[in-house]
């Protein structure tokens, strides 16, 4: 059992929450993610860490309420533990394994949307621990919405909030603060943007018109988090990836956003499942390819 330390709601159905996970707590890096498992009969969630501990053996996670399975984690207290906390899964940031003295030459923009500030975070304050100072975009659609905004302050070099509605912060979305950014002289040699779907979409639109290399994470096509199911199958350039297996991390100017898009929702239905299955064969799965994870 994986007891859980701390719960804390940090906006409208967003939850923040410390979980006792020594093994998971020792060797994950920034990017990966875990897996929970609320008790024997529950659904496997996969959660981008959004921090961690070593020393105290925990793992910080953060997560929307978007069906039945994280409506009752919103019901687990402080004191209340998970059935299965696995991981890290998936691949580190690829910013870990670089040169330091090298990527302390570079110039690099993080952007999150909405919820993508969590996966964001632990980035940028690695970066902020290795003496790397970065310039980070938060957008939300409303003041309410926005989280970790002490956090990211506390290890960014720049930040910059915007608001959809223009309640806080700059007023609009993340797209246009970047332009904004450039127009004021800013040059880029990297961008990292993580949030939704369609706003990884239109950031990468505009970055490569920028000419500014772009990477984005995967995470949110992510269902069964260990390649078996199919669900985050996309291309990549002229490529079949999967999110959990090979990323959660791509290079943005090179994934089919429209094609991963309409395949998530296509996915959501046993028939669509089914139709899938079919058209795309032995590729339909990331791990085995013959696992039945779809059924």
């Amino acid at each position: 059992m994986y007891p859980i330390l701390k719960k804390e709601k940090l906006a409208d159905k967003i939850y923040l929450m410390d979980v006792k996970a020594e093994r998971a707590a020792k060797t994950c890096m920034p990017g990966q993610f875990v897996i929970v498992k609320i008790d024997e009969e529950g659904e496997r969630i996969p959660l981008t860490v959004c921090d961690y501990d070593r020393e105290a053996g925990t793992i910080t996670i953060v997560f929307q309420v978007v069906g039945a399975s994280t409506q009752r984690m919103t019901e687990l207290e402080e004191g209340d533990a998970f059935r299965d906390f696995v991981g890290p899964l998936g691949c580190a940031s690829e910013f870990c394994s670089e040169d330091l003295e090298e990527l302390k030459k570079k110039k690099i923009l993080f952007v999150a949307g909405g919820v993508g500030a969590a996966p964001v975070y632990p980035q940028v304050k690695w970066m902020h621990e290795n003496g790397i100072d970065v310039d980070v975009i938060v957008g939300t659609k409303t003041k309410d919405m926005l989280i970790l905004e002490k956090e990211m302050e506390a290890v960014a070099g720049n930040l910059y909030v915007t608001t959809d509605d223009g309640t806080y912060g700059r007023s609009g979305m993340v797209t246009k603060v970047i332009e904004d950014l450039v127009g004021e002289g800013k040059k880029y040699d990297v961008c990292v943007a993580i949030g939704p779907m369609i706003m990884m979409k239109f950031v990468c639109l505009l970055t490569k018109k920028l000419e500014l290399p772009t990477i984005v994470s995967m995470n949110p096509i992510m269902v069964d988090g260990t390649g078996m199911c199919g669900a985050c199958r996309l291309t990549v350039g002229d490529e079949v990836k999967f999110a959990c297996v090979d990323g959660p991390e791509f290079d943005g100017h090179l994934v089919d956003f429209d094609q991963a898009m309409k395949r998530q929702q296509i996915y959501k239905t046993e028939e669509g499942r089914a139709m899938l299955k079919v058209q795309e064969g032995d590729t339909h799965h990331g791990g085995c390819g013959h696992c039945g994870g779809d059924k």
